[in-house]
């Protein structure tokens, strides 16, 4: 068992933090308070393969693996959660699926493009009357021919705004549950008729990530945009949201762990009473709190990531790493705004954005609740 990363990972590390710091850092704040994303840093990702790095050279990819994504996740999630949930929904969700299930001609066709930096992808799950209950989807496809009509509407779908391609999942048999009757479709969504995608969704945090309501309406796609079986939609849903935990639990480690060093930072600086804040031993103990539970969820993060490199059953370790991994970032972002005091809850600093951002990773890609049942379920309790 071994804790430290070997220099290819580190190496890696390194960059990814080089990049948040000297490309993301200067258009944080400003992004945020657009509520837009920057379409120059969104290339320059594309550019420097932040959008292929766990897929294989074969397809235009970086060749690396789940646990060099991580770390990107965590060093881009440090200074901007938008940018993070950016590149985790193309990664996790979207080119997962088409990965796993696709077949050597989609992968080539749709895949490619995504991983090599040419397109951007989104995943089409979540509905207005179905968000935890998946099974709960009223967005249907109907076979006319050799083609599939699809009518309905997804809500909260991360990087729609600028996506190329949508992983859409759709009811295909109403006769079955939804388990059973749900297919997963690639969508392209500029250039498809009957396609609408709304403005963004004003929001608490993230709020420089696109995400909007997308609306089919009689869209007429043909038959090899089926990704897998027809019926086999839910199981490669599900599948990506465990690989998409992985993401989101490195997310919130990012957001805790740029939280606390910002906090630090200004603590060394702010004297009260004569003296620097962060000399005052209730400061010091509990920063040494906060970053012993953020180094906790990091490890737990990095097991699962591990996990899933290593082609073992890896969803209950995301599921933990997740839990563990939000409850933490609402945490120390509490914390950083407190010890900051009034400036703290000012938006010259970014841990006010921080805090705003945190919650999120407590409600996408599965509540926690939703991650505490499936923990409860690997434990074999009934």
């Amino acid at each position: 068992m071994d804790f430290k990363l070997d220099r290819n990972h580190l190496l890696q590390q390194e960059l990814y933090r080089k990049f948040a710091e000297t490309e993301i850092k200067p258009l944080a704040k400003e992004m945020d308070e657009n509520e837009a994303y920057d379409m120059g840093l969104l290339e320059k990702m594309q550019k420097y393969g932040f959008f292929g790095i766990p897929y294989s050279q074969d397809y235009g990819g970086a060749g690396s693996d789940t646990l060099a994504y991580t770390l990107c996740m965590e060093e881009v999630s440090k200074i901007d959660a938008s940018s993070g949930i950016t590149i985790s929904v193309h990664t996790s969700l979207c080119c997962s699926g088409i990965e796993e299930f696709g077949t050597e001609e989609q992968k080539q066709k749709f895949l490619r493009p995504l991983v090599d930096g040419s397109k951007i992808g989104c995943f089409g799950l979540t509905e207005p009357g179905a968000g935890s209950d998946v099974a709960g989807a009223q967005t249907v496809a109907v076979k006319d021919g050799e083609d599939w009509v699809i009518t309905g509407s997804k809500i909260f779908t991360t990087n729609s705004g600028f996506a190329d391609t949508c992983l859409l999942f759709a009811v295909t048999d109403r006769n079955v549950p939804a388990a059973k009757g749900m297919t997963a479709f690639v969508i392209d969504l500029k250039n498809t008729p009957g396609i609408e995608i709304s403005d963004n969704i004003e929001r608490m945090g993230i709020r420089a990530a696109s995400n909007c309501i997308v609306s089919y309406d009689n869209v007429r796609v043909s038959s090899d945009r089926v990704i897998g079986k027809v019926g086999g939609g839910f199981k490669i849903a599900m599948n990506c949201l465990d690989k998409g935990r992985i993401g989101i639990a490195a997310q919130a480690v990012g957001i805790a762990q740029g939280a606390l060093n910002e906090a630090i930072k200004y603590a060394k600086e702010r004297k009260q009473f004569g003296k620097p804040i962060v000399s005052f031993q209730n400061s010091q103990f509990m920063c040494a709190r906060m970053q012993t539970k953020i180094d906790a969820a990091r490890l737990m993060t990095w097991r699962a990531a591990v996990a899933k490199d290593n082609h073992e059953t890896f969803g209950p370790y995301a599921a933990a790493a997740k839990l563990m991994a939000a409850e933490v970032a609402v945490e120390v972002t509490r914390f950083a705004v407190q010890l900051m005091g009034g400036y703290g809850f000012c938006r010259e600093y970014p841990v006010e954005r921080m805090y705003r951002d945190a919650k999120i990773t407590e409600i996408y890609e599965g509540t926690n609740e939703v991650m505490e049942m499936v923990i409860a379920g690997s434990m074999k309790l009934r």
